[in-house]
């Protein structure tokens, strides 16, 4: 049954970048527990970008790599009974891909998050739009009338404006967010925290089906194939729902619950955080309601969702992306362009470029929501 589920993902290929006899190596590396993204960027840097030397390192050189002496240990008896080669033919078999921060189609948001993944494993389709256009919606498992309502109204209307819907498949909250994306015909993503052939809950299989199958979205985890959904893996999928978006709307929640630890991660990312309000005599009104006296931005609508991001153009910005993909130019542009304004005649300066033509460029670039003018002919970039 899980075959299958995968035979449906759209545009299949192992890495854009990496050859398959290093991809393996990147693999192999998610699957041994302890080396985490800092340890596997102190291997990297140490070994020079050689993932496969790293692989086949003597203790000694390890440890000169800057890994203590437990999780060399550690390390060197999951290498014993794991396959680099093995692991490429599982994922190739199920038509899993793979996505590496030396790929283009890393999401960007998560790649500037603190610990971002070094390996995600994706079914389903991943587009630009996602990867800069992207909110989660999270809140209780348990979820009242008034919760259900509540995410419907959010997710629809959010993903009927060219937002990509976040959240972590799970029962209740989770599950309306994923479920009113699509049927709004928007796009979701789910984020697993487990194997990608582990769909947790069960009773989910078939909202995992239809994201992958409708080509509206894609299942996402940065655990390896096997690994089963255990309790020490949720604050880690928070971690990426979170970081995949630009803010996390919590639409119902009581005190203790997950969805106010993936709060917490957006807020320690720098992303914003949305909680709409509840009862106070509703349990699951405790946890929204103490958010919003702890800063976050109460919402009653969508609309002051995106107002609040400066979204208001996404529609145009999604669809002119769509229609102009960036140029040679552009890339030129962009990369004299920073979060810090810089004047036009800066840009003009650094690029050798004419007046006319940056001028009309940066407001082509503004309406694909590559840039941003900030007044007083200023420019900075938009993500």
């Amino acid at each position: 049954m899980v075959h299958g589920l995968f035979e449906e993902s759209a545009r299949y290929y192992p890495s854009r970048v990496l050859a398959l006899d290093v991809l393996m190596y990147w693999i192999a590396f998610s699957r041994a527990a302890g080396i985490g993204p800092s340890r596997f960027q102190k291997l990297l840097d140490f070994f020079h970008e050689d993932v496969a030397a790293a692989w086949h390192a003597s203790t000694a050189d390890l440890a000169a790599a800057g890994l203590e002496q437990k999780i060399i240990e550690r390390f060197l008896k999951q290498r014993a009974t794991i396959v680099p080669q093995q692991e490429l033919e599982r994922l190739q078999n199920l038509r899993i891909q793979v996505i590496t921060w030396k790929d283009p189609t890393y999401p960007p948001l998560l790649r500037k998050i603190e610990y971002a993944p070094a390996v995600l494993y994706l079914c389903g389709t991943l587009t630009d739009s996602d990867s800069h256009y992207a909110l989660a919606i999270v809140g209780t498992r348990k979820m009242s009338h008034y919760g259900r309502q509540v995410t419907e109204r959010f997710s629809s209307e959010l993903a009927q404006g060219k937002i990509t819907i976040v959240s972590g498949l799970a029962l209740g909250v989770d599950t309306v967010a994923h479920s009113s994306a699509l049927d709004a015909g928007g796009r979701t993503l789910a984020v697993l925290a487990s194997g990608l052939d582990c769909i947790y809950p069960p009773g989910n299989y078939q909202l995992a089906k239809r994201i992958v199958e409708s080509g509206q979205g894609a299942l996402i985890t940065a655990f390896p194939l096997g690994v089963k959904p255990e309790a020490g893996n949720f604050p880690a999928r928070n971690h990426i729902i979170s970081g995949l978006s630009l803010g996390v709307i919590v639409t119902e929640a009581p005190k203790k619950s997950g969805a106010l630890l993936t709060a917490g991660s957006a807020l320690n990312q720098g992303r914003e955080v949305f909680a709409v309000p509840g009862g106070i005599f509703s349990p699951g009104g405790a946890g929204v309601n103490q958010l919003i006296q702890e800063g976050a931005h109460p919402v009653m609508r969508a609309q002051e969702v995106l107002e609040q991001l400066n979204f208001h153009m996404i529609p145009q910005q999604v669809e002119a992306k769509a229609i102009l993909p960036a140029n040679e130019a552009e890339r030129t542009l962009l990369s004299h362009l920073s979060h810090e304004p810089r004047h036009i005649d800066e840009i003009i300066q650094a690029s050798m470029m004419s007046a006319p033509e940056v001028s009309a460029l940066l407001t082509m670039m503004e309406l694909k929501g590559m840039v941003r003018h900030v007044g007083g002919m200023q420019y900075t970039l938009a993500f």
